[in-house]
């Protein structure tokens, strides 16, 4: 019986490039890195929020941008008692569908909330930056109750 050698060779699988966030998406996290949040006007008129880069009814390029309220409403959530390191908050905290005022459509953030009871949908809430944003999504920390809706 005979053995082989085998051959080895360290490998680490990465992406060695840097991809553009695009005119649409660009703007809307550069808006976010200055504590503003921008949606863009579809042509059935309703402001759409994270911007698309393209019309959901005509497929047009959209770029009629509105700058969005930084309140809104809970419409549905979803509660996480144990956190994952890959989670926004190393905290409990509530997945929300949070639709801003001013915007038609919802959007998805996380909620740092006190407890599991202090949720309800119709809750309303306040968008809460990081200290040093840096134009990602992340600049948007999380929402947090506002103060007539905490339990």
């Amino acid at each position: 019986m005979t053995t082989m050698d085998t051959l080895e060779k360290p490998f680490e699988l990465g992406f060695t490039y840097t991809r553009s966030t695009g005119p649409v998406i660009g703007h809307f996290l550069g808006a976010l890195a200055e504590h503003r949040i921008l949606g863009v006007r579809g042509s059935d008129g309703r402001v759409l929020v994270p911007p698309p880069e393209f019309d959901p009814v005509t497929a047009a390029p959209l770029d009629e941008w509105v700058e969005l309220a930084t309140e809104g409403v809970v419409l549905s959530w979803c509660w996480v008692a144990q956190p994952r390191a890959s989670h926004p908050l190393q905290e409990a905290f509530a997945w929300i569908m949070v639709q801003l005022d001013g915007a038609d459509v919802p959007m998805i953030h996380c909620l740092r909330a006190p407890a599991m009871s202090a949720v309800r949908s119709g809750a309303r809430v306040r968008a809460c930056w990081v200290a040093e944003p840096v134009g990602r999504i992340t600049d948007l920390c999380c929402f947090e109750l506002v103060e007539g809706d905490k339990a």
